[in-house]
């Protein structure tokens, strides 16, 4: 099952991400930096999320991961 990797930490919060698929992302309002909806903390690093989702749901995503400046954002299957 395709995946969502996100590395939180280097975030500059520039909203890209949320544009491409915003049922996925969302801009913090405590930090400014985005945040992946319904993902879970990798257990060896913290500032890392990860979220499985659906073959469908890979596209719009790439998209993100494609635009983002800051190259914080992989799908990987």
């Amino acid at each position: 099952m395709p995946k969502i990797i996100h590395y939180r930490e280097k975030c500059i919060g520039c909203n890209s991400c949320v544009e491409d698929a915003p049922q996925f992302w969302k801009i913090s309002k405590v930090d400014g930096k985005s945040c992946l909806v319904g993902s879970k903390k990798n257990k060896r690093n913290e500032n890392i999320f990860i979220r499985e989702i659906s073959e469908v749901e890979v596209a719009e995503n790439k998209q993100a991961e494609k635009d983002c400046p800051v190259n914080i954002i992989k799908v990987v299957d």
